[in-house]
């Protein structure tokens, strides 16, 4: 059983990348089913797993000793009940109530059920250190080999707006005026925040296999990532890739000459600080440090004189201070001045339409340019309104569901995002063993000096890495690419330690 159980869970890991193909959550493929195929494939697969796994007595009977695992499940089941419960009613100044679907939310929390079980059957099935190492490089090597080449070849979709990019690496030294929407590359992949923290998050675990089992292989596969994570064009892609290096080379420092676990490490040392120099040349051509640049010009043109528009709106307010009057001249107004302010028209007219709410968005056009050019800001700010607007303090507990959330629009910060979609018990239930698991791993890695090994500190940074991108870009921990190769990992992490100490 365990046999086929490993097989199958090798190549379910290693399959995500196809998984998360632009083409499965667009067009044709995307409508084959009312949910798209890789969701599909990936219930199938865990169910199949889950199954292999319980088909054996002594599977229940372990189950049945942990008591813990029990009430878990138990509170998962008992709070997904009260959670669909509580969203079914909804107060909100938008007649659509943001579409909210039960269906849909009842699907949301079995994609967020999946992973949780991936982590329990990779810590229960676990696999070898061999197959580990052919996942982590294997999944490395489909990411950022087709990043790589589909930007070598000119034919890769761009990591922001629609299309195919205009120019590879070669061209960013001759043209500093591409764009950085013409050379931010993500292959043929669906999210591009997504796939940046995967490959951030594996990025400790190439430098592991790097420093271990140094050859031009493993050397080849940290160059093509360092290349796939500055092409991607986002700024944990980049910071990660500058930062994870330099935090990777100091883990190999410690376990090399404080806890002496490391024998080798010169000729594999010398690649990664090459690999970070060449890192450091590229990048001020890149996308990133042009979307950074970009991003400064929009602020300071939001702060432009806004005198005529401010003494047009004070003149409006105070001819019409309150009452349907007020809200004809706001909603006129912002329909009218929303660029002059730098307000996203994807807010304003599609996630918390104006017409619904000219005050809240009065509000927002009070505030400095800077704080209105920052998405994350909005995202939030709409969120609480609409929470305000219905007015129910079971939303701090219970959330206001992911397809109302998903709706307005998806806040690109996790743990926030889930707290408003899930509420407070819902995140910690769904999200946070993810940080449980990191924080029981660090006190087993300070309480028994056999836990101290190199892999296992570099499965500990893999998982901090990806809760870092998590928490600063969003749209990771929701979707299941990287929500599983996570579980992957931290089951790895667990069976790691529990191998290590003996239990």
């Amino acid at each position: 059983m365990k046999a086929k159980a490993r097989t199958i869970l090798f190549w379910f890991i290693l399959i995500q990348p196809f998984l998360d193909l632009y083409w499965f959550y667009h067009g044709t493929l995307a409508n084959i089913f009312p949910f798209t195929l890789p969701t599909v494939i990936r219930i199938l697969a865990i169910g199949a797993l889950l199954g292999l796994y319980f088909s054996q007595k002594k599977s229940w009977q372990k189950l049945q000793q942990r008591k813990w695992l029990i009430f878990y499940l138990l509170l998962l089941i008992i709070y997904s009940a009260l959670h669909l419960i509580h969203v079914r009613n909804f107060t909100s100044v938008n007649p659509t109530g943001y579409s909210y679907s039960t269906t849909s939310e009842i699907f949301y929390l079995i994609r967020m059920a999946l992973p949780l079980a991936v982590l329990f059957l990779t810590n229960e099935i676990t696999l070898g250190q061999k197959q580990l190492r052919q996942v982590i490089e294997g999944v490395s090597a489909l990411f950022s080999g087709t990043i790589v080449l589909s930007n070598l070849f000119v034919v890769s979709l761009k990591s922001y707006e629609t299309g195919t990019i205009s120019a590879n690496i070669f061209m960013w030294f001759n043209n500093a005026n591409i764009g950085y929407s013409h050379m931010a590359s993500k292959g043929f992949f669906n999210f591009t925040n997504m796939i940046s923290a995967v490959l951030f998050m594996l990025l400790p675990l190439m430098l592991y296999y790097l420093f271990t089992q140094f050859s031009w292989q493993t050397g080849m596969l940290n160059v093509i990532q360092a290349l796939a994570m500055i092409e991607i064009g986002t700024k944990v892609a980049a910071i990660g890739l500058i930062g994870g290096i330099i935090i990777g080379i100091l883990l190999f420092a410690m376990h090399k000459y404080f806890i002496k676990d490391v024998k080798k490490g010169g000729p594999a040392l010398l690649t990664a600080i090459l690999i970070e120099f060449g890192a450091l040349i590229i990048l001020p051509f890149g996308p990133a440090v042009q979307r950074y640049h970009y991003e400064i010009y929009l602020a300071q043109q939001s702060d432009h004189d806004l005198t005529t528009e401010k003494r047009q709106l004070a003149s409006g307010l105070k001819k019409y201070p309150h009452g349907k009057q007020r809200a004809d001249f706001l909603r006129d107004f912002i329909k009218n001045n929303y660029q002059a302010y730098a307000l996203n028209p994807k807010f304003v007219f599609k996630s918390y339409p104006y017409q619904y709410d000219p005050e809240f968005w009065l509000q927002i056009m009070h505030e400095p340019g800077q704080t209105r050019m920052q998405n994350r800001h909005i995202e939030q700010a709409m969120l609480k309104r609409v929470v305000q607007a219905n007015h129910n303090h079971l939303d701090k507990f219970f959330g206001i569901s992911y397809t109302r959330e998903n709706n307005i629009f998806n806040l690109e910060r996790d743990f926030a995002a889930q707290i408003y979609a899930l509420g407070w018990l819902g995140m910690l239930l769904f999200v946070g063993p993810y940080l449980a698991i990191l924080i029981y791993a660090g006190y087993q890695w300070l309480k028994y000096k056999a836990a101290r090994t190199y892999l296992i500190s570099s499965l500990m940074l893999s998982s901090i890495f990806v809760l870092l991108a998590a928490f600063s870009s969003g749209n990771v921990l929701d979707f299941l690419t990287a929500s599983l190769i996570l579980a992957f990992i931290e089951g790895n992490l667990l069976s790691q330690i529990h191998t290590q100490t003996h239990y």
